[in-house]
């Protein structure tokens, strides 16, 4: 007899984190076999995951995904997306979205990134995308942007009724270029082109210093300067 008093165990699932080394894994996809992340050893990754496939906002953010495939190409940023489904109902699917499907002028879309086939959840579960307060069966909707390293970078995670805003996730991928190259942080709503925050000043002197001679600097006080 179960005794009811004693909290029954429940499953639970890692969740990486920003700033380790993005889990590895061999899977077969729409696009072959892939060996994630070192496939794309240089590149950026978009690695997001969908509920189902034959779904109606996973389908608009496919669609929404492939109209981008040129900023995509432009910024160095490889999409990779995943669902607990399988390679027939992929392909299904995708073709059904090309030769069927017209959302928002999107229209017979190509979709060049790889879908990931995960029947068994492994990869799923290595990510955390499995939530049984969501569901037990879907995954949520969950982003990994992965540097060129291999390493996690930023994650999102979003529920199974709100479509993702790929604008955003694109900003997203850009600031953390911007801050790489240049050594800085980006404000509230940055855009690319807008000013960036430096670093602040870490000793007195160099508080002194920085108020003195702001230079090329917009400072809002001592610790919070902005540049072009």
């Amino acid at each position: 007899m179960i005794n009811e008093s004693i909290p029954q165990e429940a499953t639970c699932y890692t969740l990486p984190t920003i700033g380790e080394p993005a889990p590895e894994f061999k899977a077969n996809t729409t696009q072959g076999e892939i060996n994630f992340p070192q496939d794309y050893k240089g590149k950026w990754i978009i690695f997001f995951s969908h509920p189902a496939d034959f779904t109606p906002v996973c389908t608009t953010e496919f669609m929404a995904f492939a109209k981008m495939q040129p900023e995509w190409d432009k910024i160095n940023t490889q999409l990779v997306g995943l669902s607990i489904d399988g390679l027939s109902s992929h392909l299904a699917w995708l073709r059904t979205i090309a030769q069927e499907i017209r959302f928002a002028g999107y229209e017979g879309e190509c979709f060049e990134f790889p879908l990931i086939e995960d029947l068994k959840m492994t990869v799923a579960k290595k990510y955390g995308m499995i939530q049984e307060k969501a569901s037990d069966t879907k995954a949520v909707r969950a982003v990994f942007i992965i540097d060129p390293e291999g390493i996690i970078r930023a994650i999102l995670y979003y529920p199974l009724t709100t479509g993702r805003n790929m604008e955003e996730i694109k900003r997203l991928v850009l600031a953390l270029q911007k801050t790489d190259a240049d050594k800085v942080s980006t404000p509230a709503n940055w855009q690319p082109g807008d000013e960036v925050i430096v670093p602040a000043p870490s000793t007195c002197s160099a508080v002194k210093e920085r108020l003195a001679n702001p230079g090329e600097l917009h400072c809002l006080s001592w610790f919070l300067c902005l540049k072009k």
